[in-house]
């Protein structure tokens, strides 16, 4: 009774001290960073940068624009990138868990039922008991459990799964940058349709009026008040603007497209998202930048960069480890019984096993070293791409902070040339009223005050774009828990979306 208790506990005793034998030993190299990561500047360019903390969650609402807001919710919770990129990071973490279980024992049962039937004339005994017997049958029936481990001696599974870890964090971080790349692309695609909605209508005002002022000149020209050139002046004014109108048309039907690509839905579902006032507020006060060390937590494709090579490093610990012996053990627990109710006899007719086994690799062909040298080279490369993004992010911001304090001083420039356009407006319509001045010299300032609205349109959209690439790339957690959950995308058939038609863009 006692003998077949101990028997179950061998293997659980076998892979408990296989388990604490198995300290994490590692043959990978010691962790470092590139050298010119290290040779980051401690600052940023003085008169670019503003110090403070960097707080960038949901920065955006600093717009105070509820189109925008739902626009950006819409991209973080149905962007298709995002969704795929999820699947990856999905496949990542399943094929993770798949290189952790090598590192914990495998347990299998089975059972299998044998029945043979031998003629007594093949047999070296035939013709034993008086030729009565001419067959022989047997039938056996097995039960059984084996519980298998490798002793990770050298750390090549361990090295693996961390390695295979390592990738997971990585896609997770590419997760992160679709995410960003998605909030920031919705951004930039609707500040571009509020630009050239606003482009488009004041073109319109603009063409209304020099088509009234092209009248008026063919009618002063028929009088021979005005010569030839001033009139084909006017007139290719007016059509220069009226050929605006169709590209400004094209481009904003783009942008729609667009902006619902970002947002995972048809154009024609846009309508009643962009039924509201599309008035962002221009933001101008300075981005509190931080140091650039914090680029390195704060962006997720270095994060990615690092994590990727971290797990280089990682297999090439692996990948040495292949060069040493492996240590293995295996331990079963069965029963064995000529029928089939005998084979649950777990008392008097158990059977069990252990077997350790130690193999070492003596001749490859080079495979091994073949291996060790493609992991280094591997590395090699994952350390010039983690320096070479770290770079590129430093010069992202010093880029993004320059244009941005560019931007601003262009906004306050075309504020003052708007003001000195309605200060001459408002000075010919004075004139026009007491008798002093003409009708003509007021449309004219009236088509430069809406030449100036149409540049401070373009001034702002430039502005609030600065902006958006400030924090693009100095990076940080935009969204928080704005994203929700990541769903895989529904797949259904449904009707088809129809929306209007010759229907007038605004």
């Amino acid at each position: 009774m006692v003998r077949p208790v101990l028997s179950l506990a061998r293997p659980a005793l076998v892979c408990a001290a296989a388990s604490t034998l198995a300290a994490c030993v590692s043959l990978a190299p010691e962790p470092r960073e590139p050298a010119i990561v290290g040779a980051m500047p401690e600052t940023f360019s003085a008169a670019q940068a503003s110090p403070g903390q960097y707080r960038p969650e949901a920065w955006w609402r600093g717009f105070e624009d509820p189109v925008l807001d739902r626009l950006v919710d819409d991209a973080l919770a149905s962007n298709l990138d995002i969704l795929e990129a999820a699947a990856r990071l999905e496949q990542a973490r399943a094929q993770a868990r798949v290189a952790r279980a090598a590192l914990l024992p495998q347990v299998s049962g089975g059972g299998t039922a044998t029945r043979t039937s031998t003629p007594i004339d093949g047999l070296p005994f035939g013709g034993l008991g008086g030729g009565t017997i001419d067959r022989i049958d047997n039938e056996v029936y097995n039960l059984d459990a084996t519980a298998s481990y490798e002793l990770d001696l050298f750390g090549r599974v361990s090295d693996d799964y961390r390695a295979a870890a390592r990738d997971a964090i990585a896609l997770q971080a590419d997760l992160r940058t679709v995410q960003l790349a998605s909030a920031a692309e919705t951004i930039a695609a609707y500040l571009d349709y509020v630009d050239t909605s606003r482009q488009l209508a004041l073109s319109k005002r603009n063409a209304a009026t020099l088509r009234d002022r092209a009248q008026r000149t063919d009618e002063r020209f028929a009088r021979g008040l005005v010569d030839s050139l001033e009139l084909y002046q006017i007139r290719q004014d007016l059509r220069a603007t009226e050929a605006s109108l169709p590209q400004l048309r094209s481009a904003l039907a783009a942008t729609r497209s667009r902006l619902a690509l970002l947002i995972g839905a048809y154009p024609q579902t846009l309508d009643e998202r962009l039924a509201g006032p599309l008035q962002p507020r221009l933001v101008f006060e300075p981005v509190p930048t931080g140091l650039p060390i914090g680029l390195l937590a704060q962006r997720p494709d270095v994060a990615a960069g690092w994590a990727r090579l971290e797990a280089a490093r990682l297999r090439i610990g692996a990948r040495r480890a292949e060069r040493f012996p492996r240590l293995s053990f295996q331990a079963g627990l069965g029963t064995q019984a000529g029928n089939p109710g005998n084979a649950f006899d777990f008392v008097n007719n158990w059977t069990s096993s252990l077997v350790a086994s130690l193999t070492a690799p003596i001749f490859d062909g080079g495979r091994i070293s073949a291996n060790i040298r493609a992991a280094r080279a591997a590395y090699d490369q994952q350390a010039v791409a983690y320096a070479r993004t770290v770079l590129s992010a430093f010069g992202e911001v010093e880029s993004a902070l320059a244009d941005y304090e560019q931007q601003r001083q262009r906004y306050r420039l075309v504020i003052r040339q708007l003001a000195e356009a309605e200060g001459s407006l408002d000075l010919q319509r004075r004139r026009f009223e007491a008798g002093t001045g003409g009708y003509l010299a007021y449309l004219d300032a009236s088509r430069n005050v809406t030449s100036a609205q149409i540049a401070l349109s373009q001034a702002a959209r430039g502005a609030a774009g600065a902006r958006l690439a400030v924090h693009r790339a100095l990076g940080g957690d935009w969204i928080g828990d704005a994203a929700g959950a990541i769903q895989p995308i529904e797949m259904r058939l449904a009707e088809p979306v129809r929306g209007k038609t010759g229907e007038e863009l605004p």
